[in-house]
């Protein structure tokens, strides 16, 4: 499991990151955009955590494949107010860094916890 991991306390405070974006873009006037980054960006350590507390593997797997969705889910998010200029090229490539290095380490989670599976059998 990943309790007190790398990628929980990564995910913990890309989650604080995406918090102050939605701040930000609410005092922008920008309500619909921000109201989606802040769901799926917060989203990701939520499932993570509830991953560390998964009652089988395929618990473990099915929360970390969430957390996974909702990081891309957040990318989407992040290049559509890029393009929209609601953040700018530097906010968003400071911000997207940090979402993809997060979505890496899920997926190679997930890929080594299937592969392990897949050997157990």
């Amino acid at each position: 499991m990943v309790t007190n991991s790398l990628v929980y306390e990564k995910a913990y405070s890309f989650a604080i990151r995406i918090v102050k974006a939605y701040k930000y873009l609410k005092d922008k006037q920008e309500f619909v955009l921000s109201k989606q980054l802040l769901r799926c960006g917060t989203s990701v350590g939520a499932n993570i955590a509830e991953a560390n507390g998964a009652i089988s593997d395929s618990d473990f797997s099915a929360k970390m494949s969430i957390a996974y969705k909702e990081i891309l889910e957040t990318k989407y998010w992040l290049s559509l107010l890029k393009d929209t200029g609601y953040i700018t090229n530097d906010v968003f490539e400071d911000i997207f860094v940090d979402a993809d290095e997060i979505a890496k380490m899920i997926y190679s989670i997930l890929k080594t916890t299937r592969i392990n599976k897949i050997v157990d059998c």
